[in-house]
């Protein structure tokens, strides 16, 4: 632990020292009395021994979601005792306390071991460790200090809180194998879908009773299977939009581990394509370590500065399967994410675009050229929304006010009528 001195030891030092050279000058002996309780308390507090302290930090979970409470216990402990110690928990971004104090100040016997509750919030997603302990401790009399910084690492993963979600986004083409995805295909299923004659080798179960004796010919039922589908969450981390704690970036990772969240329990097979600075991306997959492997993934995203020009070419093949449902979440600032996008249309892949509003964090100026400029850049993204819809794909925009259920609604709004409008 570090040592340093109270104020006092140094005006404490200075009056001894002063008493006792004036003793010396004018020889009265009264003023070395007067200068000795100061002189004793010095000595004293230059003799007081650094306190043996010790720390650790536990957790009483690895996992949290915004907006949970969890706890974290500081023990500590004193070989020699500690008169005044006060022991304080920092804490990352992204934590803030729940009602607890921190630091905490305490009396510590020889021998004895405290354990300090710290209630904690998560407020934002984040991969965080925690662990430094902060330790300050005083002596009997007070004129010295003793700081020390103990590591006692623990890491918490703080994942984005799913919204709730009654529709989701449906799938141009699904995939072979079963899930809950209603195929326009004809096939053995629930969903019900159309009735014909009877064939050899069709199913007595799937008979219709009640056409076969209207009609006086057997009449079957045909249904639509249930499939899964593969989908890729295209997370645009090239640009984003801030103000002091609250970007795009945040509410765009939130969308994105609900919408993964979602199709993942619609037993659809998911992956994730961070495009951005650093491009990272994650294979379809399904299943509970999916879902794991997904907001982990998440946690990692961060806006990285890049000049270098990335297109749909650096993507892994396999990490876009050709009949897959590409969701972007994309505040739409960056050309080279526009241009990606356009590819993957161009390619043939059934694309829709969820645009987290960046204008909520854009305000003009008192000039009348900032408040021209500002609606400019508002009628730019406007025709880029118009283009994006022109090549077939649904773009729906996020911002105050609009939730993601209605957001999505739009999204299946929009595709229901262009599909109509193809047939």
């Amino acid at each position: 632990m570090r040592r340093s001195a109270d104020a006092r030891l140094s005006a404490y030092a200075a009056l001894a020292a002063a008493g006792l050279v004036a003793s010396l000058a004018f020889r009265r002996a009264e003023l070395a009395v007067v200068a000795a309780p100061f002189a004793l308390l010095v000595t004293f507090g230059l003799r007081a021994q650094a306190p043996a302290v010790r720390a650790w930090l536990d957790l009483d979970r690895a996992r949290a979601l915004e907006g949970d409470e969890l706890e974290a216990i500081v023990t500590v402990s004193s070989e020699t005792g500690v008169d005044r110690l006060e022991v304080g928990l920092t804490l990352p971004r992204g934590l803030e306390l729940a009602g607890s104090r921190n630091p905490v100040a305490l009396h510590l016997a020889p021998g004895e071991e405290r354990e300090l509750p710290i209630r904690l919030r998560c407020r934002r997603w984040s991969a965080v460790e925690l662990g430094g302990i902060l330790v300050r401790a005083r002596g009997v009399i007070g004129l010295v200090r003793y700081e020390g910084h103990i590591e006692r690492r623990r890491s918490l993963k703080i994942y984005p809180r799913p919204e709730r979600l009654l529709q989701i986004v449906s799938p141009a083409q699904t995939q072979a194998t079963t899930g809950s995805e209603v195929a326009r295909l004809r096939a053995s299923g629930l969903e019900f879908a159309d009735t014909r004659p009877f064939v050899t080798g069709d199913q007595l179960r799937s008979v219709n009773w009640r056409a076969t004796a209207r009609r006086g010919v057997l009449v079957v039922n045909e249904r639509h299977p249930e499939r899964n589908a593969d989908v890729v969450i295209f997370l645009d981390s090239f640009a984003e939009a801030r103000e002091s704690d609250e970007g795009t970036l945040e509410h765009a990772v939130r969308v994105a581990a609900t919408l993964s969240s979602r199709f993942l329990e619609r037993r659809d097979r998911v992956g994730l394509v961070t495009f951005g600075g650093v491009l990272r991306w994650l294979e379809p997959g399904s299943g509970l370590v999916q879902r794991y492997r997904l907001v982990d993934a998440l946690l990692e995203t961060g806006v990285e500065f890049s000049y270098a020009w990335k297109g749909v070419n650096v993507i892994p093949a396999r990490t876009l399967p050709p009949r897959a449902l590409v969701v972007a979440v994309t505040p739409l600032l960056d050309e080279r994410t526009l241009a990606a996008l356009v590819d993957l249309r161009g390619r043939g892949h059934d694309l829709a675009v969820l645009e987290i509003s960046p204008e909520p964090y854009a305000e003009a100026g008192a000039a009348a050229s900032d408040r021209l400029a500002l609606r400019v850049w508002r009628l730019q993204r406007a025709e880029l929304r118009a283009q994006f819809e022109r090549l077939g794909v649904a773009v729906t925009t996020l911002g105050p006010g609009t939730t993601l259920e209605e957001a999505i609604e739009e999204v299946r709004a929009f595709r229901r009528h262009a599909r109509l409008a193809r047939h």
